[in-house]
């Protein structure tokens, strides 16, 4: 991964900062962003990307890679924290950056100061190191896709831990304040103390693991589960106050391992005071003794909540909200139809039309037939029979047809990308070879 140097951003200018973001926008549907198409994201007045391009990568900030059909540049960790620091600094939240002062599994913690000076938290999430890679069973992320990067799957985890961070700092939870959030990037006030796996002695030993049990329940009680209420998310001030930390892997209680997930957090508690302070207590909560009274995983989607249950869940708190169905009646689409058309030939769109044109004039004449006295009054004929010539009929639809086949072929004509290395370099051996006469390139 890496690590962060920012030295280098206050002499980064700002069609460095486009050139970064052109970056980023195509890799949205890019493994690898050709040079061609970053310069025509970036759309720079006076040119000069490839020199951009250059430059960025000697920083470090950007990745140029050689790839099986092309060659393409790819942002890396270091230049997706360059755009999120940047997009803080202009929002004037960040002033100035200090020390890393903490750092797991899958985020950095670092200390920054306002434009105020005030002290503040930056956490970036850092998905994808090798001691944990198996994402896709420990979370929730890529839910319907199949992949998605490291970057992108950050991204979302910052997004899940501001919103919840926000949903229980609003209900007077004992957690850091959140301010504010870019990209993977979450700022929140500095908590003045120290994790619990630090501590050695307490004052009052069963105050904190009472309340330690009592934060668990009312966890639980608002319809959530920490997931990971341990001694190292468990931050402890000077007046022996806990603050509860890090919260992307919070579950619902309907999760189908809710009840799995709240005993080890009981447990991980009580193993550590018996461990530590010699401490173990019979009481403890159970699952069973959960009485839910806030809907908070149905505001913040939790993990495992479906709509369905948050349907449920405000029909017996008496919260009249309603939740619409992901399944929604499918609409005709007049474009289907027009392709089946053009996928026919004309001679038999032109058949079809005359067989229905006929069948209908002819029910329409059978109505009139029995209607006769009725049609006599109002004095009008009716006719569903087409008034438009067969000829002009054919020529519209040939037209469809051909205007389609030429879409086809401009599809076609469309480049993938740039050839790799070494596609480019047999591509221009074969080349030589053809245009050489002989065998030594002389004629025999």
């Amino acid at each position: 991964m890496g690590k962060l140097n920012v030295a280098i951003m206050r002499y980064l200018t700002s069609e460095d900062f486009r050139v970064l973001t052109a970056i980023e926008m195509g890799m949205k549907n890019h493994e690898l962003v050709p040079g061609p198409l970053a310069a025509s994201i970036a759309s720079l007045q006076h040119g000069g990307v490839h020199k951009l391009l250059r430059d960025l990568c000697k920083h470090g900030l950007l990745s140029y890679e050689r790839g099986k059909k092309y060659d393409g540049y790819r942002l890396t960790n270091m230049g997706y924290d360059y755009l999120a620091l940047h997009s803080l600094t202009r929002r004037e939240i960040i002033g100035s950056f200090g020390n890393q002062i903490g750092v797991g599994k899958e985020s950095n913690i670092y200390i920054v100061a306002s434009s105020e000076g005030e002290e503040l938290c930056l956490k970036l999430h850092r998905l994808g190191r090798v001691c944990f890679r198996n994402v896709t069973n420990k979370r929730d992320y890529h839910k319907h896709r199949k992949s998605a990067s490291w970057l992108y799957l950050s991204r979302i985890s910052a997004t899940k831990e501001f919103a919840y961070m926000k949903a229980l700092y609003d209900r007077k939870f004992p957690v850091p304040k959140p301010l504010d959030f870019n990209r993977h990037c979450v700022i929140m006030e500095l908590v003045k103390g120290k994790p619990l796996c630090h501590v050695m002695d307490l004052d009052d030993v069963e105050a904190l693991y009472d309340e330690l049990m009592n934060l668990i329940v009312r966890f639980a009680d608002s319809g959530v589960i920490h997931g990971d209420f341990n001694e190292f998310n468990i931050m402890i001030k000077d007046d022996e106050k806990p603050v509860i930390i890090d919260f992307p892997q919070m579950v619902s209680t309907a999760h189908e391992n809710a009840e799995m997930f709240f005993n080890r957090d009981v447990n991980c508690i009580r193993t550590f005071f018996k461990k530590r302070f010699d401490y173990e207590s019979e009481l403890y909560p159970k699952f069973s003794d959960i009485e839910r009274t806030d809907a908070l995983d149905a505001e913040i989607l939790c993990s495992g909540f479906t709509k369905e249950m948050a349907r449920d869940i405000n029909l017996e708190l008496g919260i009249d909200v309603e939740v619409k169905s992901d399944e929604e009646p499918e609409e005709n689409n007049p474009e289907d139809t027009k392709e089946e058309v053009q996928d026919c030939s004309v001679d038999e769109i032109f058949n079809k039309m005359k067989i229905k044109n006929e069948h209908s004039f002819k029910l329409d004449s059978d109505q009139e037939s029995n209607d006769s006295f009725e049609r006599f009054e109002s004095g009008s004929v009716r006719s569903s029979a087409t008034t438009i010539p067969p000829e002009e009929i054919k020529s519209r639809v040939r037209k469809q047809i051909m205007s389609k086949d030429k879409k086809m072929q401009r599809k076609k004509c469309v480049a993938k990308g740039e050839a790799s290395a070494v596609t480019r370099t047999r591509r221009e051996n074969n080349d030589t070879i053809k245009q050489s006469k002989g065998l030594w390139g002389w004629e025999e």
